[in-house]
């Protein structure tokens, strides 16, 4: 679709541009090391305390319990000067009905006016930024080392994103190995991995323990609200374990390993296994830092070599508008969405 505009600049306050699923995946494709960047800045931005990060509150269904709809408002600061929400759905029986377990909105406000700038499909950008911080932290845990194989445990939507910017940010990766309890799953994966990448040699695994003992990059992206996974023995020394789900792991192997997290407020909420722990020990200190702390060099990324990192992030509401500033201002640069003039309330006369 076409905008009245041909630039930036001339957004007029009061305006606001829808831009959907299709003009975000057009703007962000090949993006990858672009959107990593944008993603560290903002991890920075909110180490130094230029951003505002509500608590983020879980709308539940009683007799539904797996899902949830969650609000994500925020501020970031610095170079992005940008706030919003992110109202994001989880209903993970849509898989039934053919349809994407998440879905979700973004809504960008001016810090100048507070008017609303932007509206924008959300799961999209939900996904990459997801992605963009997995394959972050997998570098900075790996530090110069090299990958050859990454291990990916649950076939769906995010831990394709995530496969796809590890992919790009770790070109030495010729192995990918895969599990889902769904088999089929698994087998669609591996031939959409095809399609999509200069695919590397991809095995579906018939358990958890052998994407453990595999490699040392694991990409745990779960549908699971309870812990399933009692240990991991097999995982080989100084493994890096995205726990993207932030569910799966009992409160016993969290503390047996090396903790990094997004934000440690945030993650001690909504029974995360983080959460688990913190109210087993009644403390928090086997969290040794947060991904902003290694960024500004307060802390080392990994304490040991050998040691078992497990990085988990409660997905924090200033990359979903880092990102979404940057499709903002790409799309009106190229021209795509659609504008609504004077959206927002004119003044009195």
């Amino acid at each position: 679709m076409e905008t009245a505009y041909q630039g930036f600049a001339q957004q007029q306050p009061g305006d606001v541009i829808v831009l959907s699923a299709s003009d975000i995946l057009s703007l962000l494709a090949g993006r990858e090391k672009e959107l990593i960047e944008v993603v560290r800045q903002a991890y920075i931005a909110h180490a130094r305390g230029e951003s505002a990060l509500p608590p983020s509150p879980f709308l539940r269904f009683a007799n539904h319990p797996k899902n949830r709809i969650i609000a994500k408002p925020a501020y970031l600061g610095e170079s992005f000067e940008t706030a919003g929400i992110k109202w994001i759905s989880s209903f993970p029986d849509n898989y039934q009905f053919g349809l994407l377990r998440a879905s979700a909105v973004i809504i960008l406000n001016s810090v100048k006016t507070g008017f609303a700038e932007a509206i924008l499909e959300g799961s999209v950008i939900s996904a990459k930024r997801t992605a963009a911080s997995a394959a972050l932290a997998a570098r900075l845990l790996q530090s110069e080392t090299q990958p050859e194989s990454i291990g990916i445990i649950a076939c769906g939507v995010i831990n394709f994103e995530i496969t796809r910017f590890l992919l790009a940010e770790f070109p030495t990766v010729k192995n990918l190995v895969i599990f889902d309890i769904d088999h089929e799953r698994a087998v669609q994966y591996k031939s959409r991995c095809e399609t999509n990448f200069e695919t590397p040699n991809i095995t579906i695994a018939n358990d958890i323990n052998t994407v453990l003992s595999s490699t040392s990059i694991i990409s745990i992206a779960t549908t699971e609200t309870t812990p399933h996974i009692f240990e991991i023995s097999a995982c080989q020394p100084g493994s890096n374990i995205l726990h993207i789900s932030l569910r799966d792991f009992s409160p016993e192997v969290i503390l047996s390993c090396d903790n990094i997290v997004d934000d440690v407020e945030h993650i001690c909420s909504a029974q995360t296994s983080v959460h688990l722990a913190e109210q087993k020990i009644n403390h928090r200190h086997f969290i040794r830092g947060s991904i902003g702390d290694i960024l500004c060099g307060k802390i080392l990324a990994k304490p040991t070599p050998s040691a078992i990192t497990i990085f988990s992030p409660f997905g924090l509401g200033i990359l979903d508008l880092a990102v979404a500033k940057l499709v903002h201002e790409s799309g009106i640069v190229r021209n795509l969405g659609t504008v609504i003039p004077s959206f927002g309330c004119l003044p009195h006369e």
